[in-house]
């Protein structure tokens, strides 16, 4: 239900559809609160957590193209036609990642995985694979739930989010509770507990957004085609996979500081911290695909507010005596990591105060359904953090996880510089041919 030129928006409505979006991501993270804390009551804490990171990390890889459908959903799907159309594709991913999923669970290729590219230990791979193959029917569910949210995020009904997510959350707890009550406690259960929750948020979903699915597209909206589908879809899939191996590539280059095991700890616990503050404002491109075109000047003025909201609570641990205090008794770290840690946390003010924008100007890429353009911008942070690393952990070792931190924040920076660029080039196109005209004209 994207809004067009001729309504008026409030920042009473802008707020009312974004909020509850932040307020829905920021939850999420709740997820791996109850999971972890439910493991951590077993008898061999350690060793059952590690097996179900280990799971919980390829699950979190292969899912990736399914969770871009939540975003195609919101963009392509205007009438009970287009969503049909994306269901049929939707369909053909989910049996595809499903199909590697069986693979990996129940051949010794999974084996191979876990112990050659995790390095875990051969007696924890039985314990992986059990909790592997529960969490792969999670994806089944995340595809469903992700489709049908894109149509509440387009209908504008963000509250629903909210409200699943919570929905979700309790059911997790107590799903929870009555493991830790029979006293059943193995890394399997973390994958049920998320399977339990998942399944919830996914009913609720597709209850509320198949009620909201429109009938009929508007009169000014063109005919969806598959090959527009996966022409939009398939660089997200791309863009996203390149943001889940950034990380990863850091900590292949802080493994060759001075303090190996301090470096890469300090920038994990915070990096962890960035996208906890982070999380709520994911969806900034959202605002862009449902109300630029209604009114863009009060969008970007919206923007402009939101966007200093992170590097504000960044600041405030980083500056404060609450940072102190946060990364001893929130965080459980020692003297000497919370001391480090903050330091490095300094460096990520500047991701912080660049990651908004990217993502709201890659909103303006998605409603062009210029998705591949997005992902030459994350190309050039990747390698803008390749460079940096490499050059900063020869000739700074001493500086352990600071290094990381730079190195992420200055390569969002040119990320950044990339997209405006790209931006700005569509939006001098766009003046010559207004948006959609080519489509229609097909």
């Amino acid at each position: 239900m994207q809004t067009d030129g001729s309504e008026s928006i409030s920042y009473k409505q802008l707020g009312a559809f974004f909020i509850p979006l932040g307020i829905s991501a920021s939850l999420t993270s709740i997820t791996h609160v109850i999971i972890n804390g439910t493991l951590s009551r077993g008898d061999e804490a350690a060793f059952i957590i590690a097996c179900y990171a280990v799971a919980f990390s390829l699950f979190g890889i292969i899912e990736r193209p399914v969770i871009v459908f939540r975003q195609t959903s919101s963009a392509l799907v205007h009438d009970r036609k287009s969503f049909r159309l994306l269901i049929s594709v939707l369909a053909y991913v989910l049996l595809s990642i499903m199909a590697l999923g069986f693979v990996i669970s129940f051949t010794a290729f999974g084996d191979w995985i876990y112990i050659h590219l995790f390095n875990a230990d051969e007696n924890m791979v039985e314990t992986i694979s059990n909790a592997f193959k529960i969490i792969t029917i999670v994806i089944l569910f995340s595809g469903i739930r992700g489709i049908y949210q894109g149509v509440i995020i387009n209908q504008l009904q963000t509250n629903w989010l909210t409200i699943m997510v919570i929905v979700r959350l309790a059911v997790m707890f107590l799903t929870a509770y009555l493991f830790v009550a029979f006293d059943y406690i193995t890394s399997l259960v973390g994958s049920v507990i998320f399977l339990a929750g998942m399944v919830v948020e996914c009913f609720i979903s597709v209850w509320k957004g198949g009620r909201l699915l429109p009938a009929k597209k508007e009169e000014n909206q063109p005919e969806l085609k598959k090959s527009e589908i996966m022409s939009f879809y398939t660089p997200l899939v791309f863009y996203f996979m390149l943001q889940t191996i950034l990380i990863p590539v850091v900590y292949m280059f802080l493994a060759n500081t001075n303090e190996m095991e301090l470096g890469i700890a300090s920038f994990a616990l915070a990096h962890s911290i960035t996208q906890m503050v982070l999380s709520f404002f994911m969806y900034t491109h959202q605002l862009v695909l449902q109300f630029y075109q209604a009114n863009k000047e009060k969008v970007l003025r919206f923007m402009v507010i939101i966007s200093i909201l992170p590097s504000l609570c960044l600041g405030i641990l980083c500056y404060t005596s609450m940072g102190h205090w946060f990364m001893t008794y929130a965080m459980g770290a020692d003297e000497q990591l919370a001391l480090t840690t903050l330091t490095v946390l300094k460096f990520f003010i500047v991701k912080t105060l660049v990651f908004p924008w990217v993502d709201y100007l890659n909103g303006f890429l998605m409603l062009q359904r210029k998705t591949r353009k997005m992902l030459v911008s994350q190309l050039f942070n990747l390698v803008t953090v390749i460079i940096l690393l490499s050059i900063s952990v020869s000739i700074f070792p001493e500086w352990n996880g600071v290094n990381g931190s730079i190195a992420a924040s200055l390569g969002e920076l040119v990320g950044l510089v990339i997209v405006i660029i790209i931006v700005r080039k569509q939006k001098q196109i766009s003046r010559k041919r207004p948006l959609f005209v080519e489509k229609e004209r097909n």
